[in-house]
């Protein structure tokens, strides 16, 4: 089988340390040992859409055989098993939340996945992460490099509001 290049977001609030480093854990335990995970920085940003703690963000990519449903399968268990309860509404705390933002070059709007996820043109915590893992990387939609997106986005929207945090991933 061929392996696929995928790209998800990682944000949680709740336990922020604990949570960001289980789900790099559960990553590399669902995709396997070979499925070459990279990480980008973690960034701390203010929760969106409601008050709350701030979230920590980052864009973690991987290579796996699997169809991108079985992918959104997997990363709804990791959620699930991480405390994360779908019944709670869009904008709220949450212990993790992952988002599938791209499969290969692929365009996909069905069996409720939408990819290339619109976050990735939308939020700094989400294209920031993305532009420092794949700069080079062309969006299949908007045929742009990442760092070109992010450098408009950057321009139009409140970058400082993002802040690199030097994670220590070893503890």
């Amino acid at each position: 089988m061929s392996k696929h290049m995928v790209y998800v977001g990682i944000g949680s609030n709740i336990d922020q340390e604990k949570y960001i480093r289980l789900a790099v854990q559960y990553l590399k335990e669902s995709f396997g040992e070979h499925c070459h995970l990279q990480l980008s920085p973690v960034y701390k940003t203010q929760a969106v859409g409601f008050d709350g703690d701030d979230f920590f963000n980052l864009v973690a990519s991987f290579s796996t055989d699997l169809s991108p449903i079985e992918v959104e399968k997997k990363l709804k268990e990791i959620e699930h098993q991480n405390g994360r309860r779908r019944n709670q509404e869009k904008f709220s705390a949450r212990t993790l939340d992952i988002d599938l933002l791209l499969y290969d070059q692929d365009i996909i709007n069905s069996h409720g996945i939408s990819v290339p996820r619109d976050e990735i043109e939308k939020y700094a915590f989400v294209l920031s992460p993305l532009a420092d893992l794949t700069p080079e990387l062309i969006h299949p939609q908007t045929k742009l490099t990442i760092a070109d997106m992010w450098k408009t986005l950057r321009q139009s929207t409140d970058a400082e509001a993002l802040e690199k945090l030097d994670f220590n991933w070893d503890i």
